[in-house]
């Protein structure tokens, strides 16, 4: 039997988790994915997460949460982090740093291990991202198919993560930029890849907030507060078809799902 996985981009604030609710719920209910990884760096109003919102993703479906380079934005998140091994930060963050950076989860089928990486280009500083994949891989067993969040800027950085873990992993997803890209691909060697799954939050945004204050910023240079934007929300993501035996991904299908426009 194939693993079909969800991974879905990252959640912004209150629409990002309401959607995300109600998404998951329809595709558990038909049976549809045996697991869901979800990106909730943004979760919290768009800056980080607290563990009462990773319990409502939890609750609300999630296997696993990852995050990226608002991980700390809830100060809250250094001295609880530890508690909840499904809540994950990058793992190429120095030694020390409170949390862990990949995880064992099992299904109803198997299991598989979910990894939040971080890039470098365009982004706050961590550890060698590349050199981070290859200790962690060498630590792991060889049968279980990976599923690596790779959040980060550069679309050129993510293409090159993708290659060099080809036929090392499973799949291989970007988060960050919060809009879809068009690229989902099977590598040469059987690993799943997408750009870029994009953003589960409010649809009539710039990527998660209020239109009016961007535009502000962007034509005057003057500070604006970027609210988190109102009305319907949109669902994300991608679910990736994974045989158990080789532990390489079969296909990788973009999933978008939108509320219709009379949801406030």
């Amino acid at each position: 039997m194939q693993m079909k996985i969800l991974v879905v981009g990252d959640i912004v604030g209150g629409t990002g988790r309401r959607v995300f609710t109600e998404v998951v719920a329809r595709l558990r209910d038909a049976n549809a994915v045996h697991a869901v990884v979800v990106n909730g760096e943004n979760a919290a109003a768009g800056n980080g997460i607290t563990l009462a919102l990773a319990a409502e993703l939890f609750k609300a479906g999630a296997d696993v949460i990852t995050l990226g380079d608002h991980a700390w934005g809830q100060r809250e998140l250094e001295s609880t982090i530890s508690s909840e091994k499904r809540l994950l930060r990058p793992v190429n963050v120095p030694p020390g740093t409170p949390g862990q950076g990949h995880a064992m989860v099992q299904t109803a089928i198997g299991s598989f291990v979910a990894v939040n990486l971080m890039g470098r280009v365009f982004m706050n500083p961590a550890d060698c991202p590349f050199r981070a994949m290859d200790a962690l891989l060498a630590s792991l067993p060889h049968n279980v198919p990976v599923i690596v969040d790779f959040h980060a800027e550069a679309t050129s950085e993510k293409i090159a993560m993708g290659h060099y873990l080809d036929g090392r992993v499973a799949a291989v997803v970007g988060t960050h930029t919060h809009v879809q890209t068009s690229d989902a691909m099977i590598l040469p060697k059987g690993t799943a890849y997408i750009t870029d799954i994009g953003m589960t939050g409010p649809a009539n945004s710039v990527i998660g907030r209020e239109i009016a204050p961007v535009l502000k910023r962007f034509t005057t240079g003057i500070p604006a507060k970027f609210e988190i934007a109102k009305g319907p929300g949109i669902l994300e993501g991608a679910i990736i078809d994974i045989d158990r035996q080789s532990g390489r991904a079969l296909s990788i299908m973009p999933y978008r799902y939108k509320e219709t426009e009379n949801r406030t």
